[in-house]
């Protein structure tokens, strides 16, 4: 692999002028900087990242921590980041810890390792030592998504408790009181809320349901499909609020296997309105906000905080709203009371 000495050497010039001419930082004739501009390419030469960084103290790279690459959220978020980042000279580094702490510490231990300008982290659950570990980096982060306990920092996330407030709301609007629930994971701070909006819209509607009605899975079709299998059985809900999107894909697919019309039969809500959920049959209903501008917020807010570190904590809650598309109606022959 060739170096800068050998563009030097064939240049007939000093690497200290290659130097200047590749990271400008000095000006040269235009003569030098063809003769420069030669030898790299009849070399094939390739700067290394790591001396320039070495010299001007930065990496122009961030890193982007996500919980599960395969949920179209994060891919969708991930997009986002990626384009304004691009579009402002900066790389993106993107880990995925499988929703598994350890795995979700080793990435953050390289990312560091790599001196990385900044950080995106939409964490995962069960790992409560990681905003005391974030909160002792001096790397500037900012969290999207998931909340993260023991750390102040910069943070952009959809309002999750009222967003399932409103998805619950209108399944009442349109006359469900049987309306059942699937979460996520416990121990993490999305499920928390969303089932926290659930159960708060149901109080004020004083609507009362089967515990046995409120389900915890994982953030996955497969995880909605099995928990929909286990609501579908006996005495069912006339309404299913699935805790995301992919929740949602799921409870579909249980509801065709069983012969189970949606929406004239079951009433289907999800939340975060991925591209996904605009393209299964039927369309489904669900509760969120443009995910690639909540990427491209989080990019903004790292890229300011690593120009400006000594900019006030900027914390952003999107409030989302209902995209009502075909898989919710209202009850057969119900007249909706609640409003």
């Amino acid at each position: 692999m060739a170096t800068i000495k050998d563009v030097a050497a064939l240049a007939g010039i000093s690497y200290t002028t290659v130097s200047h001419v590749l990271n400008r930082t000095r000006p040269v004739s235009d003569k030098v900087r063809l003769k420069v501009e030669a030898a790299i390419a009849q070399l094939d030469y390739v700067p290394s990242a790591v001396a320039r960084s070495l010299k001007a103290k930065t990496t122009a790279t961030i890193g982007l921590l996500v919980p599960n690459s395969l949920n179209p959220y994060f891919a969708e978020l991930a997009r986002g980041i990626e384009d304004y980042c691009e579009r402002n000279n900066y790389c993106v580094i993107l880990c995925n810890s499988d929703d598994d702490p350890d795995k979700q510490r080793s990435y953050l231990r390289v990312l560091l390792e790599k001196r990385v300008d900044g950080l995106i982290v939409a964490s995962t659950g069960g790992d409560d030592s990681l905003g005391a570990g974030l909160a002792a980096v001096r790397t500037p982060i900012v969290i999207v998504d998931r909340g993260i306990a023991g750390i102040e920092t910069d943070l952009v996330r959809i309002d999750h408790e009222e967003g399932a407030y409103l998805a619950t709301r209108h399944l009442l609007e349109l006359g469900h009181r049987a309306i059942a629930f699937i979460g996520g994971p416990a121990d993490t701070s999305v499920a928390q809320m969303r089932l926290a909006g659930y159960r708060r819209a149901l109080a004020q509607a004083a609507v009362q349901v089967p515990e046995r009605w409120v389900v915890e899975s994982d953030f996955t079709s497969t995880g909605g499909y099995q928990a929909a299998a286990l609501l579908l059985k006996g005495e069912r809900p006339s309404a299913i609020f699935a805790g995301n999107d992919m929740l949602g894909i799921g409870v579909l697919r249980a509801a065709a296997e069983r012969n189970i019309r949606v929406p004239s039969e079951l009433s289907v809500i999800g939340f975060d309105d991925i591209q996904m959920s605009r393209y299964v049959y039927p369309a489904l209903t669900t509760v969120g906000q443009s995910i690639l501008q909540l990427g491209e917020t989080a990019a903004e807010m790292l890229l300011n905080r690593i120009a400006t570190p000594l900019l006030a904590v900027d914390r952003r809650i999107v409030t989302p709203s209902i995209v009502l598309r075909e898989s919710t109606a209202p009850v057969p022959g119900v007249f909706a009371q609640y409003r």
